[in-house]
């Protein structure tokens, strides 16, 4: 091993990621230990080695010191693998000459112990000097990129993606499950927190995807199959009902399905379904929308109550915020009083997330237009209860107001359920046709939460809107125009680079068991009947290993994970 890395100049670079390793590591320390290790031609600590001239004192060694291998001691290679394989590249050595070891989260971030944490971090470099002597020099391969689009929902973030997508030049086929453009928008009278008129939106959006030439609508209809990889997808459309398929080329998809609301009936606390004056958000949308707010009876409610997080920021139910709920109830506070001008308006929440641009001051507006304000406890829910004959409203409301520790009943004639977002029912069949994750909630899940919102694991695959967590109009056009503008980008290249880390299947070790086809999470195995052999298709491989643990013929060899590369790594730990 060390007469193999002495053939080798390789550079170390520990970074102290501010105090996110260095607090706990000692990156200096580890950096002089390995520094003595044959092969090293240099070893340095940093503050931020992924800022830029943390990157540009890599590409400076590499030309100066004649470097031809990289080891950075970091955060996960997650985060960061693609910046320093950009900067390996940028001094002119191949990138995938680089190797990650990862000492925050597997050393600062789960270690009480520096001296433990250090010795780890120690381990885990040195083993990434052993591994980084037998690495390759691959190349990436190019595919031909098909320009159309195929967008999977017609709601604001369907319809977004679909108009930029269209106005730069593209054929985009529009596929929504029901006979009508708008999705959830549809529904809505006015939005937070200008009270802008929700119709208005909607329309001019329907509009323009309706008669723009570039695109193709498939209403009532929904996607069966999605075959392909990025740049070269076939997918299979069919129509409810008749069971039409038609199958079109893509080149990206955008999945922008939204969201259902939660069904209030499940909080047996508030009496929807059997108390005929709880009524949801939406249903009170509906009476908006009418021009009119009555109870069940056909009158003005005198005491309206308004309650939130219906389903959300709940253990039982769903722990997320809705984020949308707080600045519609303060928008039906505003709504209420115009139709209902002497109605008394009381508003039942846990916490306000008045977040948003303008936000803030549509609280203290509604605040300052005779609302009551009164806070509950998450697990501790109001009880709604019929009024007693001789009382002068509809029902009581029991809540244990948290501001002043009392319980306290509150007159309603109409109470309004804030109902929260909750992931579509058909979330998990329609991630396992576009091969996407979702979360324990059923949201979709993004490629990275921070850096790659948009994306997904699977290359051409973008999310946009509600479907990927709870979010407000102005957020979901955002994200649709963002997955727009990212297939733009590729589409302008006219063509895509495959990474160079993918399984391949050697033919004549290959007896045709079919064992990986099954196996493999991305479908990037096919079976040839022909020749009685499998192939890789390397477009959609992610290199997970998984075939090439289960080959009982040892056929399938992983690009940049060798049996070499893993058993020097795992002597280097042990040593």
């Amino acid at each position: 091993m060390d007469e193999t890395k002495q053939e080798h100049r390789i550079g170390v670079y520990v970074c102290q990621c501010g105090t996110n390793i260095a607090k706990m590591v000692d990156c200096d320390g580890v950096a002089g230990e390995i520094a003595d290790m044959p092969g090293v031609a240099i070893s340095r600590s940093y503050k931020y080695m992924c800022s830029n001239p943390g990157q540009e004192m890599i590409i400076a060694d590499i030309k100066e010191h004649d470097l031809d291998r990289v080891v950075v001691a970091a955060c996960s290679p997650h985060m960061h693998e693609l910046t320093f394989r950009k900067a390996v590249s940028q001094a002119d050595l191949n990138p995938y000459y680089l190797e990650i070891a990862n000492i925050r989260e597997q050393c600062a971030w789960v270690h009480e112990d520096r001296g433990q944490a250090t010795a780890k971090a120690k381990d885990l470099t040195v083993a990434a000097v052993d591994r980084v002597v037998y690495q390759e020099a691959l190349e990436k391969m190019s595919v031909d990129m098909c320009p159309n689009c195929l967008v999977i929902g017609g709601g604001i973030a369907g319809m977004t993606a679909a108009l930029d997508l269209a106005d730069a030049g593209g054929r985009v086929y529009l596929v929504e499950r029901t006979d009508h453009l708008g999705g959830q928008i549809a529904h809505i009278a006015l939005t937070a927190p200008y009270l802008d008129s929700a119709r208005e939106i909607v329309e001019e959006r329907v509009t323009r995807v309706m008669r723009h030439p570039k695109i193709d609508i498939f209403f009532e209809s929904q996607l069966t199959a999605l075959d392909g990889y990025v740049g070269n997808f076939q997918a299979a459309i069919a129509r409810k009902g008749d069971g039409a398929a038609q199958t079109v080329d893509v080149g990206s998809v955008v999945v922008a399905t939204g969201y259902k609301t939660f069904d209030a009936a499940r909080i047996p606390h508030y009496g929807y379904g059997k108390l005929p004056n709880v009524i949801t958000s939406l249903e009170l949308e509906r009476m908006l929308r009418a021009g009119r707010v009555e109870t069940k009876e056909g009158k003005p409610p005198q005491y309206v109550t308004l309650i939130h997080c219906v389903g959300s920021r709940n253990l039982e139910y769903h722990s997320y915020c809705s984020r949308v709920c707080c600045m519609a109830a303060l928008k039906y506070a505003h709504e209420i009083k115009s139709s209902v001008p002497g109605a008394y308006i009381n508003d039942v929440y846990i916490d306000i997330h008045a977040f948003g641009k303008g936000h803030e001051d549509l609280y203290r507006r509604t605040s300052e237009a005779n609302t009551l304000f009164l806070m509950y406890e998450k697990n501790d829910l109001p009880v709604i209860r019929k009024a007693d004959p001789g009382d002068d409203c509809d029902m009581l409301i029991e809540v244990n107001e948290s501001l002043s520790g009392e319980s306290i009943e509150i007159p309603a004639d109409l109470v309004v359920l804030m109902v929260g977002m909750e992931a579509r029912d058909d979330c998990r069949e329609l991630a396992r046709l576009v091969n996407i994750s979702v979360d324990k909630d059923g949201w979709f899940i993004e490629s990275h939460p921070k850096l790659d919102p948009v994306a997904t694991t699977t290359e051409g695959i973008y999310i946009a809107g509600a479907c990927q967590a709870p979010k407000d109009i102005p957020d979901s056009v955002a994200q649709a125009r963002a997955a727009a503008a990212r297939i733009m980008g590729r589409i302008a290249h006219g063509t895509i680079e495959i990474d160079a880390m993918y399984s391949e299947i050697d033919p004549d070790k290959c007896s045709g068991c079919r064992i990986c086809n099954a196996l493999c999470p991305y479908v990037a195995i096919e079976f040839d009947p022909a020749t009685h052999k499998s192939h890789v298709i390397s477009a959609l491989c992610k290199a997970c290993g998984a075939c090439v643990a289960a080959c009982p013929s040892s056929a399938i060899k992983a690009r940049g994970f060798t049996d070499e590369q893993i058993f020097a790594q795992i002597e280097g730990v042990l040593g």
